[in-house]
């Protein structure tokens, strides 16, 4: 996420707007047909109007209903067809392409078989829980980089086992404190002097798949399909979609812009309230950047 999304001062106030938000986004979902008025969807959250105005603009910065235009079938498409064109020139550009990976300054670095078999012997994963801007997650740190940026809703129990499954030799040690400074880092902007590195255990196929998608840049989506073709296994958009769902580093490995050919949004391993959350922000973001909607379907 770019800096003049989030910041570092307002992230706990828009960790706690987000739960407002993901009701809202709910209720609007489900409500969608009737064209409700924000009175309706105030009465909802038990807010008076001015204050879910005011509450959208510190977590979005913009009204309910401007957010809910970037949530549409039509912006859903137009993204889609943007995404695929933006990809394409990226991956034949390499890295020095106008991919993810290069404009976050984000380093992926895959785990060795060797360094799988080990199963992070010797090292120390420091883990811990930190408030963002879509709720609570759990993010976890190794000699090597990021490994482990999960969102966390109902307790950290799955993610947990997760970690430890991944890297069942390393020992964990929970700072919560330094996982929180590394929460601002990634949901706070990325002007800074150091990249981000993430270091992943996958197969050569997941791997495929997390490299496509950082190449799939903020406010641009892409399809099952078009992953699978980008990785030259164009009949394996199935397999495609289980190594999305394997994604162990939410958010900086971009699998949230993958939705379905048709433009609806499928499915989310965090859940869809958060997807919808999450696409809805950067669409708005890349706008604001632009200026003017310079995507058209």
């Amino acid at each position: 996420m770019d800096t003049a999304t989030y910041s570092h001062d307002d992230l706990p106030a828009r960790a706690e707007a987000y739960v407002t938000v993901a009701a809202a986004l709910d209720w609007l979902r489900t409500h969608a047909d009737e064209q409700p008025e924000l009175a309706e969807l105030a009465r909802h959250v038990g807010l008076s109007e001015s204050h879910l105005q005011r509450l959208f603009a510190r977590w979005a910065g913009l009204s309910p209903k401007r957010f809910l235009q970037h949530l549409t079938g039509e912006k859903a498409r137009a993204a889609l067809l943007a995404g695929e064109d933006v990809m394409g020139a990226s991956l034949s550009a390499g890295l020095s392409g106008p991919g993810r990976l290069h404009d976050l300054m984000l380093s992926f670095q895959a785990a060795t078989p060797g360094e799988i078999k080990l199963g992070g012997a010797g090292w120390v994963l420091t883990w811990g829980l930190a408030v963002t801007p879509f709720g609570m997650a759990l993010l976890a740190q190794g000699p090597h980089g990021v490994v482990k940026l999960a969102f966390v809703d109902d307790g950290h129990a799955q993610a947990w086992a997760e970690l430890q499954r991944d890297w069942p030799a390393a020992r964990l040690q929970r700072d919560d404190q330094m996982m929180q400074l590394l929460a601002e880092r990634v949901f706070g902007g990325f002007q800074r002097l150091e990249p981000v590195h993430l270091f992943v255990k996958g197969t050569q196929f997941q791997l495929k798949v997390w490299q496509a998608l950082l190449q799939v840049p903020e406010g641009r989506l892409t399809t099952y399909g078009e992953l699978a073709r980008r990785i030259d296994q164009p009949g394996a958009a199935r397999a495609v979609g289980s190594a999305v769902g394997a994604n162990p580093i939410a958010l900086l490995i971009p699998c949230h812009r993958v939705i379905r050919g048709d433009g609806g949004l499928g499915g989310y391993h965090w859940g869809e309230t958060r997807k919808r959350a999450l696409i809805g922000l950067e669409l708005q973001h890349r706008q604001d950047l632009a200026g003017v909607e310079v995507v058209h379907g």
